[in-house]
């Protein structure tokens, strides 16, 4: 069949490379024209075999999968899946690899990652169909990227897009951010050009692997002026402190003695999904009313445009990352088309237009 998804498979396991191309060749809309077992053969083949997708590990001898992936994505750009060990060398790599181009990662099967193969199996074709055609966007030569900074001092930022109010130290308000596939590299962009002082707190879920959320939390954290954690049950909002949805658990604000706190929860997937950004949304607009800035971004699905569409109708100020610099223009689009939305802009202009609403 000429118009399945056609996905080369690169990694320098034969046991994995043969585990993965079985996994998507089960389905039908799907076919594996080649496998690579190091990058320099993945570059090769890609202008061989011209695939749609590729899957890519990430330590490979000769040529590892970040190295093979820069080429890629600046010479024949593809959507590129990395397939991410979970240490804190495999995290590092995996974020570095999302700042490179890649569209998104899916876990190795171990002992330390709590999922399945099965699970592993429906997410990794499930995520070949959501990145297929999907916008790669292609790192500026040059341009220092926000994985470049990573490792660096990030006082002062590169760049600050928009300074707070003057005098401004404290807010009312609450930043609720949502997003998917695409997500990690873009929330980074959006995090390291939030200035210092920042005077809401910020609380997000990306929709990822349990295991990955901590060290992603982390990820941000090095790279931003606001203080980011992994959320906890009972951590109170802050003026300046970002939390991110655990892997495994709905982030949900709720009121205690009248002060606002995080309740994490392990009830049934919504949407498709645990964590929600609809669970999230709706429980904000619950303890926030009007007093909310909240941000849809790049991502598949529906899963938060019927929470932000409530907050929108509340009085509260809704923004949606646009089409042309998302990686998958889906959930943004949903809550674009049923009316959730104040503002669509770039990437780029998300952070001056959230602070513009606090």
């Amino acid at each position: 069949m000429s118009d399945r998804i056609k996905v080369l498979v690169v990694d320098d396991s034969a046991l994995v490379r043969k585990v993965i191309t079985d996994i998507l060749a089960s389905d039908p809309m799907i076919e594996v024209v080649g496998t690579a077992n190091n990058g320099k053969s993945a570059i090769f083949k890609t202008s061989q075999l011209n695939p749609d997708v590729i899957t890519m590990d990430i330590e490979m001898p000769i040529l590892d999968g970040l190295e093979a992936l820069k080429y890629i994505i600046q010479t024949n750009p593809k959507p590129v899946i990395m397939m991410s060990v979970l240490t804190q060398h495999g995290a590092d790599a995996t974020f570095r690899a999302l700042e490179l181009g890649a569209v998104d990662f899916i876990p190795k099967p171990s002992s330390v990652v709590a999922l399945s193969v099965d699970e592993i199996a429906d997410l990794l074709i499930m995520k070949v169909k959501s990145v297929y055609r999907s916008k790669v966007n292609i790192p500026t030569p040059g341009k220092v990227t926000a994985a470049e900074t990573l490792t660096a001092d990030i006082t002062p930022p590169a760049q600050v897009v928009a300074p707070l109010p003057s005098g401004k130290t404290s807010s009312d308000k609450i930043v609720a951010v949502g997003t998917s596939t695409g997500g990690p590299s873009a929330l980074l962009s959006v995090f390291r050009e939030i200035p210092p002082g920042f005077p809401s707190p910020v609380v997000v879920v990306q929709h990822m692997p349990e295991g990955f959320t901590k060290a992603f939390a982390e990820r941000l954290n090095s790279s931003s002026h606001l203080s980011v954690k992994e959320a906890e049950d009972g951590d109170r909002m802050k003026p300046g402190c970002g939390f991110i949805a655990p892997g495994h658990s709905h982030m949900l604000i709720e009121k205690r003695n009248g002060e606002p706190v995080i309740r994490l929860s392990k009830s049934d997937k919504v949407s498709g999904h645990r964590p929600s950004i609809d669970v999230l949304f709706n429980s904000v607009a619950d303890a926030y009313h009007d007093k909310i800035v909240a941000v849809i971004m790049t991502g598949m699905g529906r899963d938060g445009a019927d929470g932000i569409s409530r907050i929108r109708s509340l009085g509260g100020h809704t923004i949606a990352q646009n089409e042309e610099t998302s990686v998958v223009y889906g959930m943004n689009r949903v809550a674009v088309e049923i009316g959730g939305i104040n503002d669509v802009v770039p990437l780029d202009d998300i952070p001056r237009t959230i602070i513009k609403h606090l």
